[in-house]
């Protein structure tokens, strides 16, 4: 990692989605870098400063840490330099794929308009980061980088990962057309620390768990699924965004962590020490649910940029519970 992140020494990053999961994370590696003089600056964009404020609250103030309050839904300009951006300003709520299918569809796809403009205008790379999500049902085999199974586009759960596809068509289109050098991450499921704001079913499992409540399952829980432990997402992104080959998709996952939603039930209800319970989900729930019965990722082409996971699902799952062995 230490030679990699020398390609960063004295440049600018613009990062939007500053304050989710999977930015925040990338935020806190690079001043980490930064403590040891890589000198970084960090443009972090966010829709929340209030939110933004108490997340990075020990960056505040620091000289190579700048916060720009935006929506990405609305054009703008920067009157700086800019190196790289990375792109992860994205509505990633089940919840509102049901209740605002449309803010979602535009947020993908005018957020991403937006930086593509920025990147072409600033001559920058840009790092979009997209979603598993793309590669709809597969029927049963583990998704490369080149496969695109089904998607009912006349669902309106459709309109996250038919916007992340179109969004990644833009992309490409602007490389091939106005010659701009873009790379696309597809992470799996990531999960991390901040599962206060996420509403997806393990998220809630690790909050019910976090406070010594029952594991509440609201499905079969058949379905099987790619996990990686942020902080792996986000050094996954150093290796994309200074590795990748433009105009590629990069999956990212642990390839060791690959189970069903009931298994990580059980497993989170295990470390914690509290029971796996089953309820029936509301309407509103039952439509944001996912009908992909099998999402693995295969993350071979990311590793052969040099990248590997370092957390297991075990040790990942005993950090977010605050366990420490």
């Amino acid at each position: 990692m230490n030679k990699i992140i020398d390609k960063l020494r004295s440049k600018s990053i613009l990062i939007t989605g500053a304050s989710g999961l999977i930015c925040s994370s990338f935020i806190d590696l690079l001043m980490y870098y930064n403590k040891q003089g890589i000198h970084i600056s960090i443009y972090a964009m966010s829709r929340n400063e209030e939110y933004a404020h108490k997340r990075f609250e020990t960056y505040w103030g620091n000289p190579l840490f700048t916060f720009i309050e935006h929506d990405v839904i609305e054009p703008f300009s920067l009157d700086l330099s800019l190196d790289y951006i990375i792109h992860g300003a994205s509505n990633a709520s089940p919840k509102r794929y049901t209740t605002d299918p449309v803010g979602t569809m535009k947020s993908n796809l005018w957020g991403v308009s937006n930086l593509l403009e920025l990147a072409k205008e600033k001559k920058a790379r840009l790092l979009y980061i997209s979603s598993g999500e793309v590669y709809g049902e597969g029927g049963g085999v583990d998704f490369v980088e080149g496969y695109s199974g089904y998607v009912d586009c006349l669902n309106p759960r459709a309109c996250y990962p038919s916007s992340k596809r179109a969004s990644e068509t833009l992309c490409v289109s602007y490389k091939e057309q106005y010659g701009v050098d873009v790379v696309i991450a597809r992470p799996g499921h990531i999960y991390g620390m901040d599962t206060d704001r996420d509403d997806r079913a393990f998220a809630q499992f690790l909050r019910n768990a976090k406070k010594n409540a029952n594991v509440v399952m609201k499905s079969e829980g058949c379905q099987v699924r790619s996990y990686c432990y942020v902080e792996d997402c986000a050094s996954a992104l150093l290796y994309i965004l200074l590795r990748g080959i433009n105009g590629k998709a990069y999956n990212i996952a642990n390839s060791d962590s690959v189970l069903s939603i009931k298994e990580l039930a059980e497993l989170i209800a295990q470390a914690a020490g509290v029971k796996v319970m089953y309820d029936i989900p509301s309407n509103s729930e039952s439509k944001g649910y996912s009908k992909v019965q099998r999402a693995v990722l295969d993350s071979s082409l990311l590793e052969s940029l040099g990248w590997k996971p370092q957390v297991s699902l075990e040790e990942g799952l005993r950090r977010v519970l605050g366990i420490y062995k």
